[in-house]
């Protein structure tokens, strides 16, 4: 595998220069929208609108927050903040309820009207407004380059004590491996998952979304499929610290990745063309020291490409 690509198409903040974007932006009369996904974040979602609150006269023209159906104050932090917001159920909603994450991404293409869409996740407890317009810059330097990935470092908090790296666990575990094995041209993306890319219009309404945690994996392998890994760009963001999830609810998120890169196999004829299996059996001890077996449904629905709805 050659790094040609790694070498032509990673970028670092720290060699982008925000005033030449703007003008850039700026000559190029492209709207910017920022969509932020969220749900029970009340505690850091604040912070992410804000930091992109600072962008709105120069690179950013709406923000936009698809709420999840949070039960804390999520929305009112975020409208309080500057950002437009709605329930993800509300958009589209002849469609049925919200189906997680990747679904309220897909459906912020209705709500939205930026030719360039910049992802943020919204458990960012260290948030800046570099990762916006680091992720836009690719976009508006080279007008090949159609999905920009982040990159960053992963902290990773243990007994209390923030560790300097150790997160990004379902990448290395799961992620890393699969695109390694059957997507080698992938493997040169750093941070695959990372909750933090953006992509021209035209690319994102012409592929696929899966819900769940799957959409990431998904939206790299159909973007490799749909314009070659030269349409494909990372940045190098610094540094990102979040909430760290526990380990029985990273293995159910590496389940619902697996189950994405399985039906792309199927679907080009490289695995066994079969239905594959939703129900995620896990094992915890119960208050009586005994092993119990836990039977999830974990179940990934892809949603069509937006401009043929």
């Amino acid at each position: 595998m050659t790094r040609s690509w790694f070498t032509r198409r990673t970028f670092y903040v720290d060699d982008l220069d925000l005033a030449e974007l703007a003008a850039r932006k700026d000559a190029s009369q492209q709207r910017v929208s920022v969509v932020l996904p969220s749900r029970n974040e009340a505690d850091t979602v604040e912070g992410v609108v804000a930091s992109a609150m600072t962008l709105r006269d120069t690179l950013v023209d709406e923000i936009v927050l698809l709420d999840g159906g949070s039960t804390d104050d999520t929305r009112k932090r975020a409208e309080r903040a500057g950002a437009t917001t709605y329930d993800d159920s509300e958009v589209l909603s002849h469609l049925g309820p919200g189906l997680g994450k990747g679904d309220a991404l897909w459906r912020s293409l209705a709500v939205t009207s930026g030719d360039l869409v910049v992802f943020v996740d919204t458990d960012i407890r260290n948030p800046t407004p570099q990762f916006v317009w680091g992720l836009l810059a690719p976009l508006l330097l080279d007008p090949q380059i159609m999905l920009v990935k982040g990159f960053y470092e992963r902290p990773l908090e243990a007994g209390g004590v923030l560790q300097p790296t150790g997160g990004g666990r379902v990448t290395e575990l799961t992620a890393r491996p699969l695109l390694n094995l059957f997507w080698p041209e992938l493997a040169q993306v750093a941070q695959p998952l990372a909750g933090e890319y953006a992509g021209r219009r035209d690319l994102l309404e012409s592929i696929p979304f899966f819900t769940g945690y799957g959409v990431e994996i998904g939206m790299l392998i159909d973007t490799l499929a749909a314009v070659g890994i030269d349409g494909i760009a990372q940045v190098d963001l610094g540094a990102r610290v979040h909430h760290n999830q526990p380990m029985p609810a990273l293995s159910r998120m590496a389940f619902g990745v697996a189950q994405v890169a399985m039906r792309r196999l199927a679907a080009a004829g490289r695995a066994v063309d079969e239905q594959v299996p939703d129900t995620f059996v896990q094992f915890l001890r119960g208050e009586d020291g005994r092993l119990q077996l836990e039977q999830r449904r974990v179940e990934i629905v892809e949603r069509p490409p937006f401009r043929s709805i």
